[in-house]
């Protein structure tokens, strides 16, 4: 396994990164947690959850099966874990977005379901626009549309976002801050507001990536070189389709769609 450092920071990783999505949803505990044995073995020490994965089970429950997985002596110490806070994660109106509310919430519960005392790299899933849910919605025929309404504030500026994650850092529940899903504007954004506030900033963006889709190379990867931001690529098989997916499928009868 080869290792490398995360953007401009000292952290060594696994150049693979295990993904755990369908951990819970798709993958039942015991191939999980056989999956994250095997990984373990072959030297990949980076694994990447989020506090919104385990639907239909419920959010939250990839993160407290990997936390059952981590409950097991010497795991938890040889692995770099990530995870993410934004989405929602209940009905309540400041149960979402990354509002200093939010995140330190939502910090607090992951740690609890992945039964550690610290995440090693705390990522936003998603930049804070703004919650739609108080829009006016119209039905137009079998369309729904969002009508703006005015007086509506954007989403949590980086401002309020940095205090809260250098709180986090300083109490020593999270070390690294990384980005998910941003655009080349958001990471420069984040960069600079950190810098002003004498942070180290984002680590690391996480995008889906692959020869399918390689819209990152326009702007989202040179954001990254600029600033020293490590680049983590979700989905670098296309959902199976580069790995032969739709062969096979062809090959058993089923509908390309599928």
């Amino acid at each position: 396994m080869q290792y490398v450092e995360l953007g401009r920071t000292g952290l060594r990783v696994s150049r693979l990164c295990l993904g755990t999505m369908n951990f819970g949803v798709k993958t039942p505990q015991n191939e999980s947690f056989a999956i994250m044995d095997r990984a373990l073995d072959l030297g990949i020490t980076f694994f990447d959850t989020a506090d919104r994965y385990g639907d239909p089970q419920g959010y939250g429950y990839t993160e407290e099966l990997v936390g059952r997985w981590l409950a097991r002596p010497g795991r938890r110490e040889r692995i770099v874990l990530a995870t993410k806070v934004f989405g929602p994660m209940g009905h309540g109106a400041n149960n979402r977005g990354l509002s200093a509310y939010h995140i330190r919430r939502g910090c607090e519960a992951s740690l609890r379901r992945l039964q550690t005392d610290h995440i090693d790299l705390y990522q936003m899933h998603h930049i804070d626009r703004g919650d739609i849910a108080p829009h006016h919605t119209e039905i137009v025929g079998r369309d729904v549309e969002f009508v703006d309404l005015p007086g509506l504030t954007p989403g949590a500026p980086w401002d309020e976002i940095w205090q809260a994650m250098n709180q986090l850092i300083l109490s020593g529940k999270i070390t690294y801050v990384g980005s998910s899903n941003f655009a080349a504007w958001n990471i420069a954004q984040g960069f600079e507001t950190a810098r002003a506030h004498g942070m180290l900033g984002l680590v690391s963006e996480q995008s889906v990536y692959s020869l399918a889709k390689r819209m990152v190379e326009l702007e989202v990867l040179p954001a990254c070189r600029a600033y020293g931001v490590g680049f983590i690529c979700w989905s670098p098989l296309a959902a199976g389709m580069l790995a032969g997916a739709i062969q096979s499928a062809a090959k058993d009868g089923e509908r390309r769609s599928r």
